[in-house]
């Protein structure tokens, strides 16, 4: 193995791990508004809700996309053995995303008091964050391998460990939506997501300690990579900065400063974020596939690289002035119609 294929393995498994990071930013924050709504009964409310995301919503995906897409093109063996392990939560996240993106339009255009789109636009927010922390407890928990080949069951992503991890990532979406709440609008509807993220923060920081106890006990490799010297040394930061940024979250909240209990939350997430990516480096397919032996010919990664060295900038540049354009607070009675 080359020098020059290590170097772009590596950099591909960044990418991958980028783009998914973004994408839980980016959709999180979207899903999490959807799982709160049941909590917003008031229409005017509802309508607030939806309209701080209504001008950036659509590209949120975008994300995913690359995501999935970069994974099938540079590490094609670890989509072969993933995509057949997780078929059902998989589907289950596509069809709650179709059903909340269909009824973020339509809600809009019934004239019935009792909106039955916004059933539809919470339930498909519940089924997606809870079907892709489902995929994501079934990744870490390790899938049966033979060869190169999936070789388990079709319910073997189904455990206690993958319902944790799902019920885990809806309190975490749920944050977000509520601090992005704070952050973009004002009120009544204001003061209720500050009250809504001190119950959130505090379900998060318990999923955060139930996940970080149970994936050592999963397997010796997750024990040894934590605890082990000198590696409890590189790893000890990471629960620290948790426990600073939670302190800091708690003083914004009591504090009332609008504009940080936001990037502090997305801060919470890249910690856990990069707790994950500590577990499991460096296998792409926990205990079975390393990035490596995962991934596509070193001339097929060089040659999608100029694509997304020109593609990412681009992206990020578009959202970001998306962002930009529409900040500030939300008023009732504008936006999305």
């Amino acid at each position: 193995m080359t020098g020059m294929t290590v170097d772009l393995v590596t950099i591909w498994a960044f990418i991958i791990a980028f783009a998914v990071f973004v994408y839980v930013v980016m959709d999180g924050f979207d899903l999490g508004l959807g799982i709160l709504f049941p909590l917003f009964p008031a229409k005017e409310d509802r309508d607030i809700i939806t309209n701080t995301v209504a001008p950036v919503w659509d590209g949120n995906e975008t994300w995913l996309v690359l995501g999935g897409g970069g994974l099938m093109a540079a590490f094609p063996l670890a989509y072969a053995v993933l995509l057949p392990a997780l078929y059902t939560p998989l589907i289950a996240m596509l069809i709650g995303l179709i059903f909340r993106g269909v009824a973020f339009e339509f809600r809009w255009r019934t004239r019935s008091e009792r909106n039955r789109w916004d059933i539809a636009f919470a339930g498909g927010s519940w089924l997606a964050a809870l079907a892709q922390g489902i995929a994501l407890g079934a990744i870490l928990q390790g899938v049966h391998v033979e060869g190169r080949q999936y070789a388990g069951g079709w319910w073997d992503w189904l455990t206690p460990f993958s319902l944790l991890t799902g019920v885990s990532l809806v309190a975490g979406y749920a944050l977000l939506g509520a601090t992005w709440l704070i952050l973009k609008t004002q009120g009544s509807l204001r003061d209720r997501a500050y009250r809504l993220s001190w119950y959130l923060l505090f379900a998060m920081l318990l999923a955060i300690a139930a996940v970080s106890i149970a994936t050592p006990l999963l397997t010796i490799h997750y024990a040894q990579r934590w605890f082990t010297w000198p590696n409890v040394v590189l790893t000890a930061p990471v629960p620290v900065a948790v426990a600073a940024v939670t302190v800091l979250l708690l003083k914004n909240l009591a504090e009332r400063r609008d504009g940080w209990p936001f990037p502090l939350s997305l801060l919470l997430f890249l910690l856990s974020y990069a707790g994950l990516g500590i577990s499991m480096y460096p296998y792409i397919v926990p205990q079975s596939i390393t990035i490596w032996q995962a991934a596509s010919p070193a001339n097929s990664q060089l040659f999608m690289l100029v694509g997304v060295a020109v593609l990412v900038p681009l992206i990020l540049a578009y959202t970001g002035w998306a962002y930009w354009v529409f900040r500030g607070k939300v008023h009732p009675g504008s936006g999305y119609h």
